[in-house]
């Protein structure tokens, strides 16, 4: 048996080899591929290049390429002014299927962007911009769900562009000086931060750019129109074969009549059924709570509101105020005492509440629901408040589920996030996992976005987040960083007005002050970022500490030690200090403004994702 396993293993040891390096085999020869078609014969490629069966494009750090930390996938193609002329091909290099950053810019390359594009379902990045590609571009390019930077301008692109808009994430959409025409895609203006489409064929309504952007983003395209450009559009044909069936469109108006009176019957029924037994809710909701008040669960672990609602008459009219769904995509009918009745883990508490963890549907459910503390405000304008809330909407604000607003008791319920805060991810990197510079700078970049566009959506509301913190940025299922809490608090001795509106009660001195608190707030974070060190209660020895340090020109000692050894950009790192350093200024009226900030921090990124690990 021995002598067969002997005889056996080396056979063996071939087959796994040679199955576990089949496809980096494969990949290789694809970016080879790709490199011969696009270098030039004048184009001078030593044995430093690479881009040969002979070396590893991880290992032996191709010209241009740039891999993960365990140097198993390539990451990023940068060939930027190398004087390339010849033929892109997007089928060979799409055969990395990790590649996130494809940049050719300013090359004289000929070609077109081919429907394979969108294999490369990893991609974040795409600069082509500054070479002679031509041709349409591909439906494919929608499948590119990732992608944040798209930059195609100063080529020969010609036809319609599709509908990028359905991308929620991009943030930059340059296609200037091509030959593109039909109507512009209708993108999320609040959170594109770069767009120019100038010198080109668009035709019809120009979309509503939010005022952010000037009109030398969409000059000469003659047939754009819209109120933006003073330019009336022509009225479209399509409305006017409805007028030619008047039978049919009396019918329609019949119709909705009849449907309305019957909402209304339904409606009346409802409310006086209603009033005739007011007593069975009150029953049902107190059994509901009493029932979650006789569990078995551990005392110090579970109590949610056991403690707050013993009495059975405070419960009665407890459940006379609803709980407010606004969106529940988990669980279509929740009511408060289903969340009574839930049991509850304690996540962590704080000088402005408790956060549990409340599990339902026999596990089938999670939510997170937040206990404000100590709040004086009606329930009213608490009510105002969420809702304003629930319609400024970004993909990295993570959204409220539901509310509930008593005299005693205030309660936002959110969808239970399970991979973590930053702060648990900075503590892990203390621990040896890895937290890589590209990942921090991401973070950073994602949230100063995020936070720039509430900022923006509710300054005339006056709502800031009130505690933004590392503990606060939660991560989704995709890993993405998400603010959570928004809104939620209010500065130390600031009473919000009660039974009255808020917004006509706003004192502009503390709105520039909660403003700005956010600022600081973010500033912490970003020190938190460079140096890997945990905050201890509001910052301030943190704050304390990295400032001494900087006054005694040791500023290389207050980076994090992990991120010096990975091989971070001391010069990024530093960038991203002195933005921090204005963050925290004593006096706020010395902070920045978000958006200032948010630009800053997106342009070091982008300089970061367009950059290579090779020398």
């Amino acid at each position: 048996m021995n002598r067969v396993l002997i005889r056996v293993l080396p056979i063996l040891m071939f087959l796994l080899f040679h199955v576990s390096n089949s496809e980096n085999e494969e990949v290789k020869q694809s970016l080879i591929r790709f490199m011969n078609q696009i270098a030039a014969v004048n184009v001078e490629r030593d044995q430093s290049w690479g881009w040969n069966m002979t070396s590893d494009p991880c290992k032996d750090k191709w010209k241009g390429v740039s891999c993960d930390l365990r140097l198993q996938s390539v990451k990023k193609v940068v060939l930027d002014e190398l004087n390339l002329t010849g033929v892109v091909d997007i089928g060979s290099i799409c055969k990395a299927s990790s590649l996130s950053v494809l940049s050719l810019v300013k090359n004289n390359i000929i070609g077109l962007i081919s429907e394979e594009i969108g294999n490369c379902k990893s991609l974040t990045h795409v600069y082509l911009n500054g070479n002679k590609l031509s041709g349409h571009l591909p439906d494919s390019l929608t499948q590119l769900s990732n992608l944040k930077r798209f930059d195609i301008s100063n080529n020969n692109f010609s036809g319609k562009v599709p509908d990028l808009s359905r991308i929620s994430g991009l943030l930059t959409f340059l296609v200037q000086n091509n030959q593109l025409s039909g109507e512009i895609p209708k993108f999320d203006f609040s959170n594109l931060m770069r767009f120019n489409v100038s010198n080109n064929n668009f035709s019809g309504p120009l979309p509503d750019v939010k005022g952010r952007f000037s009109a030398e983003s969409w000059s000469d395209n003659p047939q754009l129109c819209g109120e933006s450009i003073s330019k009336v559009c022509p009225a479209s044909s399509t409305s006017t074969p409805k007028s030619k069936d008047p039978s049919r469109m009396q019918f329609l108006i019949y119709s909705g009549y009849a449907v309305l009176g019957l909402i209304i019957l339904l409606v009346g029924a409802f409310i006086l059924m209603g009033k005739k037994k007011p007593e069975d809710k009150a029953d049902v909701a107190g059994k509901g709570v009493n029932a979650y008040a006789s569990s078995s669960y551990d005392e110090s672990k579970f109590t949610v509101y056991k403690s707050e609602y013993s009495a059975s008459s405070e419960l009665s009219r407890v459940t006379m105020s609803p709980l407010v769904v606004l969106r529940s995509p988990t669980s279509h009918a929740l009511r408060f005492e289903d969340l009574l009745r839930a049991p509850a883990e304690l996540l962590g508490k704080s000088k402005h509440g408790s956060l549990y963890k409340v599990t339902l549907d026999n596990g089938a459910t999670t939510l997170a629901v937040k206990r404000v503390k100590d709040w004086r405000v009606s329930s009213q304008d608490f009510k105002r408040r969420m809702q304003r809330l629930h319609r400024a909407r970004h993909r990295n604000i993570l959204p409220s589920v539901a509310f509930y607003s008593s005299k005693q008791e205030k309660l936002v319920v959110y969808e239970y996030q399970p991979n973590g805060s930053l702060s648990r991810l900075l503590q892990g990197s203390k621990n040896g996992e890895v937290f890589d510079w590209g990942s921090r700078l991401n973070i950073a970049a994602t949230v100063a976005e995020a936070l720039a566009y509430m900022h923006e959506e509710l300054r005339e509301d006056g709502i800031a987040h009130g505690n933004l913190k590392s503990t606060n940025i939660l991560f989704n299922n995709s890993m993405d960083p998400c603010i959570s809490e928004y809104g939620l608090m209010v500065l130390d001795g600031e009473d919000p007005p009660s039974n009255s509106s808020e917004h006509n009660h706003l004192d502009p001195a503390r709105v520039f002050t909660s403003f700005k608190a956010d600022i600081y707030g973010f500033g912490v974070i970003l020190l938190e970022l460079v140096t890997g060190k945990l905050v201890q209660g509001d910052g301030f020895e943190l704050v304390q500490w990295v400032n001494s340090v900087v006054r005694e020109e040791w500023t290389v000692e207050v980076f994090d030690k992990g991120l010096i050894s990975e091989g971070a950009s001391e010069e990024r790192l530093l960038i991203l200090l002195q933005i921090a350093l204005k963050c925290i200024n004593p006096n706020p009226y010395e902070r920045p403004n978000i958006n200032q900030v948010a630009l800053v921090i997106n342009t070091l990124k982008d300089e970061e994702d367009k950059s290579s690990s090779y020398q």
